[in-house]
């Protein structure tokens, strides 16, 4: 029997090292690489468009390869992001926009950097210097605006819409604040909806469909249904009938005056002007992740299942959603009370509630 024999065939098909070995120009080919994997994992275009953006600011901070970047560095930008006054949430994007970029050199980019630089990936990111994912205006430090705020606040801007030099902001203002509350969505989701993403026969109450639903650990996003309660259906049928068409024409649902979508940051300036207008003092102010912490609170507190609140908001967990319930002060006597009366009626006969 003749012997077998392996033979190496020369070939060009797998790629001995970098294009590049210059750290600047293999790094941008990375980010590049980086953003191609966004678009396969569904990320919207604005999504894309704001990551690359706080992407490149974090590796301009750092200074040097991101292979190369120390704890120390991390300590030195988020520590100057803190002399200058930028909150906590701030911080964080930074520091989790890098640590997902340093995941995927070390998922895709390891071989190569360690042949070309001579580096062993490590991620700088550690339990001194990762930001925690509640900021600091967390549930645990301050409580979520009260049933009774929001609807003065609403019943502001009910009122303003009569009023304002411009019928159609206005009256989207309030249509998009009132979706952010009862349906408890992020900012960037509600940005992110279309017409077509409004199902008023969807069960009971009409569903939202939310189809880039933030997703955790950079897993791209996660779309989700989510009621329509407490007459947000009529407040939408409304927009869509008389509000939205003052707008350009575009799928966009909450446009602004050119038919494109508001940015996470527009709306957090239009309810922080809005909440000037209204006169009241600054204590008083909440921003719209607040508006989504008393949407799980008040829904908890009137025994809304906390899983069912869970699927609302989209979280993978229910611990997550325990760290945005912060019920009142009165909570337990609330639910006392209502149990006791519960307990009569059924023991009476009698409705003793009314």
């Amino acid at each position: 029997m003749a012997e077998a024999r392996l033979q190496v065939i020369a070939g060009g098909a797998v790629p001995q090292g970098p294009l590049t070995t210059d750290p600047w120009q293999f790094q941008t080919m990375c980010v590049d690489a980086f953003v191609a994997s966004w678009r396969a994992r569904g990320f919207s275009p604005v999504t894309i468009d704001n990551d690359i953006g706080l992407l490149e600011r974090t590796l301009t901070a750092l200074g040097r390869p991101a292979w190369e970047v120390t704890p120390e560095d991390i300590d030195r930008v988020v520590g100057d992001l803190a002399v200058k006054g930028r909150a906590t949430s701030t911080r964080r994007e930074y520091v989790q926009i890098f640590k997902g970029f340093h995941r995927f050199l070390q998922a895709r980019k390891a071989v190569e950097i360690e042949a070309a630089f001579g580096v062993r990936l490590v991620c700088p990111v550690d339990e001194f210097n990762a930001s925690r994912h509640v900021g600091d205006d967390s549930p645990a430090l301050l409580p979520p605006p009260t049933p009774e705020r929001v609807n003065e606040f609403f019943s502001f801007m009910k009122q303003r819409i009569a009023t304002a030099r411009k019928y159609g902001p206005a009256a989207r203002d309030y249509a998009m604040f009132r979706t952010l509350y009862h349906a408890g969505l992020r900012s960037e989701e509600t940005s992110l909806l279309e017409k077509p993403d409004l199902h008023f026969t969807r069960g009971p109450f009409g569903k939202l469909h939310v189809r880039f639903g933030k997703g955790a650990h950079t897993s791209g996003p996660r779309p989700r249904w989510v009621p329509m309660l407490d007459g947000l259906d009529l407040v939408l049928r409304w927009f869509l009938e008389d509000v939205r068409p003052r707008f350009p024409d575009s799928p966009v649902l909450f446009a602004d005056e050119s038919g494109g979508s508001l940015h996470r940051g527009t709306i957090r300036n239009r309810l922080r002007y809005l909440m000037e207008l209204e006169g009241r003092p600054a204590s008083e102010w909440f921003s719209p992740h607040a508006l989504r912490r008393a949407c799980a609170t008040h829904n908890y507190e009137r025994g809304v299942d906390l899983v069912a609140i869970q699927q609302m908001l989209g979280h993978w967990t229910v611990s997550s959603t325990m760290r945005y319930v912060r019920p009142s002060a009165t909570f337990i006597e609330d639910a006392y009370q209502r149990a006791v009366a519960s307990t009569l009626a059924e023991l009476t006969g009698k409705d003793t509630t009314a």
